[in-house]
């Protein structure tokens, strides 16, 4: 997200204009504060550059080092590069070299780099100990609920997005709490909630931000006009917003839109190639019968994953999610066995549940579809997985309602699977 910085260090500040853009009056907040996330690119190879001169003429500078370890996080986020993920570990190491006590920005910047592995019990431990520096940390409060989400401790979730609420109100808070209240069943509230932040977002970077998150949840409910509706305006806001094109792509897709499909999501994973983006494109080509350019993009997959394994991130969900559908099953049912071992998720559930599907394990399978939606998430690819188990075990009756939900909540939830779906759900109505 394109939020302008003014690179002036001072004493490890960043300086930002309020309106977002470049001006001479700027405010400073702290490194720990500082919102890369919402940087284009570009700005933040900017960033980087700017640090770097800065810390070669004071290499002592604690804060300065771990804004820069914190850009290195964000631009191995908005490039698909995890190669940055060291140079950042070694950015926020000097930092907490220099300033052993009292930093925060260190301790928030670990965090992010840890949840950016999916070391999520590490990212949560940063994130408490530098709230306790600092409470109002923005960085911090984000990443913790983050951290008890991902780990699946939803109800705690919802607490951390409360009290982060309470405390430093703004829209890296927003759009978690939206996130956690969909989580929770709740898709209207999270509706309301993004629809508050959209009303407080200035700049066009957080214009993009908030509206490419209706965009996605109004896409999770089928309700595809309003989503295309959503992911134009964002990028007209902000044209090169990486997550609208990715929406706009995958909603032109559940239209039956191939072509338009893999032109955005071709341009996607040029400049973003993460293992979601290029199975959603691998997928397009399959349903368009271009099975020999999707089997392309499922071998990219596969090593992004073995450099993102090689620079200290867990692989497993991926591997797992990836692999079930378009890779070796026996892998994907190992691979998902050890994301379960470490972190109770949702995605974690249905993955393992599909793995063991795949390899034919649907008794055992069954209890995990079910565990995905506990917490009372409606996701239609979920529905859709547990169908095919339940149908797997002859419950004909149950796969019925789950795979009849599935396509009610979001017939294109998947460009190869809500075909199966649809082709299970008639020859189940055939044998009525």
């Amino acid at each position: 997200m394109v939020v302008a910085l003014a690179v002036a260090l001072t004493a490890g500040a960043i300086a930002i204009g309020d309106s977002g853009e470049p001006s001479g009056a700027t405010h400073v907040v702290t490194a720990a504060d500082a919102p890369l996330e919402r940087l284009a690119n570009a700005d933040i190879a900017d960033v980087i550059a700017a640090l770097q001169a800065h810390l070669r003429a004071e290499p002592k500078d604690a804060a300065g080092w771990s804004t820069l370890g914190a850009a290195y996080v964000e631009q191995a986020r908005t490039n698909g590069d995890p190669t940055r993920y060291p140079q950042a570990e070694e950015a926020f190491d000097r930092s907490m070299t220099i300033q052993r006590n009292d930093n925060d920005a260190a301790l928030a910047g670990r965090a992010a780099l840890a949840a950016a592995r999916h070391d999520f019990p590490t990212a949560l431990r940063n994130a408490d100990r530098a709230l306790a520096i600092n409470p109002y940390s923005e960085r911090a409060l984000a990443i913790r609920i983050d951290a008890l989400v991902e780990l699946g401790r939803y109800d705690d979730a919802f607490g951390a997005a409360k009290h982060a609420d309470a405390l430093k109100p703004g829209i890296p808070i927003f759009t978690r709490y939206a996130y956690v209240l969909e989580l929770r069943g709740d898709p209207a509230g999270a509706r309301r909630v993004l629809e508050q932040a959209l009303g407080s977002a200035v700049s066009p970077g957080d214009i993009a931000y908030v509206t490419t998150a209706l965009g996605q949840l109004a896409w999770t409910q089928g309700q595809y006009a309003t989503a295309m509706q959503r992911f134009n305006a964002a990028l007209k806001s902000s044209p090169s917003y990486i997550p609208a094109l990715d929406g706009r792509g995958r909603t032109y897709a559940a239209q039956g839109d191939l072509d338009d499909a893999a032109k955005d999501l071709a341009e996607v994973v040029r400049r973003y190639p993460l293992p979601s983006q290029l199975a959603a494109l691998g997928e397009v080509y399959e349903a368009k019968g271009d099975r020999k350019r999707a089997l392309q993009q499922y071998r990219v997959v596969t090593t992004w994953i073995e450099l993102a394994r090689a620079n200290g991130v867990a692989t497993d969900l991926d591997t797992a999610l990836v692999a079930a559908d378009h890779g070796d099953r026996e892998e994907a049912l190992n691979a998902a066995r050890a994301e379960w071992q470490r972190r109770h998720s949702v995605h974690t559930a249905d993955a393992l549940a599909w793995a063991l599907h795949v390899n034919g394990h649907d008794k055992e399978a069954l209890g995990y579809a079910k565990a995905a939606a506990a917490p009372g998430y409606r996701n239609a690819l979920f529905m859709y997985h547990r169908g095919m188990i339940e149908r797997a075990l002859g419950d004909r009756t149950a796969a019925r309602t789950s795979l009849s939900a599935a396509l009610k909540l979001n017939p294109g939830f998947s460009p190869t699977s809500s075909r199966t779906a649809k082709a299970a759900l008639a020859a189940l109505d055939g044998a009525k």
